[in-house]
This record gives C-alpha cells, sequence and structure tokens, in this order.
C-alpha cells in the first residue's frame, strides 16, 4: 500500500463528516483538530464504529471532542495516584532490601531467586545510571564513593517496569513477605497489580488512550472484592485501591474526583465503554 498523503484540516473535517459525524461548528472543529492530532483523535471514534466499518449516525462531533477531554483528566488524576504508589513501592522495597542483605546486596545474585538472570539485571542497573548521568546524585556518588549507589539511592532511578522486575526477581519468601505486610496479599496479587499499574502507568505518562482501551493484562482481585475484572478501565481503577495505602485521601482524591468527572461528562460518556458497573462508588470507596 502507498503512504497516505497529508490531509489540510479542512480535508480532515470533511473526512469527519464523510464518516457520519455531524459537524455543527466547521471552525471550532478545525481549532480541535490543530490541538488534536487527527490520527490520535480518529482512535475516538471506535466506540461509534459498526461491524461493517460504518458508523453510527447521528452522533455529534462534539461528543467525541467531550469524550477526549473526560480521557484526558481522568487520566491526569489516574497518573498523580500512580505516583504516589509508586514513591511507596520504591520506599517499602529499597527498606526491605537495606535492611534484610545490606545497602548494596541488591547487587548479589545470591540475594535473588533462581530464575534471576544478573547479566541482564546489571544491564538495566547500569542503563537506570547512564540515563540519570547529569544528575548531582550520579555524580556525587561517582566521585565520592567510587560509583557506588545504595540501594535506596538507585531505586529513585527505577521505572515502574524495572520495579515489578526487581520484585519479581526475589526469592519467595522475600516477596512473601513483602506482598502481606504492604498489601495482606500473595505474591501472585502483587505480581499481577504491579504488571498492570507498568502498563496503566505507561499510558498515562504517554497520553495513550484509556476510554474504550482492552488493557493487556487483567489484575488479580481478592474473593472479597465483589466484582470481575475485565480489560477495561475500572478493573484497572480497582486494582489502584488495593496498592493504595492512604484509605481518606483515596476517597477524598481519587473516588471523588472520578465521580465529579463522570458527573461533568455524565450526557457523553459511556461507563459501559470503560467497565464501569452501576455499583462503580460503592466498590471503589474505602
Amino acid at each position: 500500500m502507498e503512504v497516505k498523503t497529508p490531509k489540510t484540516y479542512e480535508e480532515q473535517v470533511q473526512c469527519i463528516a464523510d464518516k457520519g459525524f455531524l459537524i455543527e461548528d466547521k471552525d471550532s472543529c478545525i481549532t480541535f483538530l490543530k490541538k488534536a492530532n487527527y490520527y490520535r483523535l480518529s482512535a475516538y471514534f471506535l466506540p461509534f464504529k459498526k461491524k461493517d466499518g460504518s458508523y453510527f449516525s447521528n452522533i455529534s462531533f462534539h461528543r467525541i471532542q467531550k469524550i477526549y477531554d473526560f480521557d484526558s483528566h481522568i487520566r491526569a488524576l489516574l497518573f498523580e495516584t500512580i505516583e504516589e504508589i509508586e514513591c511507596y513501592l520504591r520506599t517499602q522495597f529499597s527498606y526491605y532490601s537495606a535492611h534484610t542483605y545490606g545497602s548494596m546486596g541488591y547487587l548479589e545474585a545470591d540475594n535473588f531467586s533462581q530464575k534471576h538472570n544478573k547479566e541482564k539485571y546489571d544491564r538495566k542497573i547500569q542503563t537506570s545510571i547512564e540515563e540519570n548521568a547529569r544528575t548531582l546524585v550520579v555524580k556525587h556518588h561517582k566521585e565520592q564513593y567510587d560509583g557506588q549507589f545504595p540501594i535506596w539511592v538507585i531505586i529513585e532511578f527505577f521505572s515502574m517496569g524495572m520495579l515489578s522486575y526487581f520484585y519479581n526477581d526475589m526469592k519467595t519468601a522475600d516477596q512473601k513477605k513483602l506482598a502481606k505486610e504492604m498489601y495482606g496479599t500473595s505474591p501472585t496479587c502483587l505480581m499481577s497489580w504491579l504488571r498492570c499499574v507498568t502498563d496503566l502507568r505507561n499510558r498515562c505518562a504517554h497520553y495513550s488512550r484509556l476510554y474504550y482501551w482492552m488493557f493487556p493484562a487483567m489484575p488479580k482481585i481478592p474473593k472479597d472484592f465483589v466484582f470481575t475484572a475485565d480489560r477495561k478501565l475500572f478493573a484497572q481503577i480497582a486494582m489502584l485501591k488495593l496498592l493504595y495505602v492512604d484509605n481518606q485521601k483515596w476517597n477524598s482524591n481519587v473516588v471523588a474526583g472520578i465521580e465529579a468527572l463522570i458527573e461533568e461528562f455524565g450526557e457523553d460518556i459511556s461507563l459501559k465503554h470503560i467497565g464501569f458497573p452501576t455499583n462503580w462508588k460503592e466498590l471503589l470507596v474505602k
């Protein structure tokens, strides 16, 4: 297939109209397209696409804009929430590792499970250092400590994916102790949540679509959480509830924030498109 030729904003508006969407104000549509790449925006047409490839008629483009805005707002809210979870994980993992194996014990293969690939792990550690080579922290430890970084320093350079990798390679006994002390759960559940929160964080960080999106993995949900997980957004938010340790802040910031967004955009979004059950608030409140 030949690569498509670029289209002007006016031509993009016509493409939207040709799909059957109602454009009440052409100038307003163009203004929006100048802010949101058409290719990026076109993913928000998917909830209205039929199996034969055509689109439902009489869907206002204004509704697409509102869904896009809802997605942006909830993504920002969740990213802020994940940041707090990530900081908590860094603190707990580094504290446990330091007091169990010493400040530099994270570099010793014997302190991990048999599946641990030290060569691969060391490369990841080195990459973490190189990517932050210009920071004062790295310069200080290279000059004053011969390039040695205690676990509580190096872990601040770990990505969410690296934190997940770090936990997954721990000895089973260490995994069990951390999972129980931090969340009263099993390593299987915690590994599942870490995998899912990594995927969700990356989508939020790269401004990727959450609305009408199917995530690659379903989080394991404890039996006392009366909810059947799927790969839509609500299951990921339920997983964040399980990882978030400040109950009061979760209710006042996260649940209240979601409720405010649903109230503001409720006429344009569909809760089914993001996997929200009718009793979603009851399920999320701690």
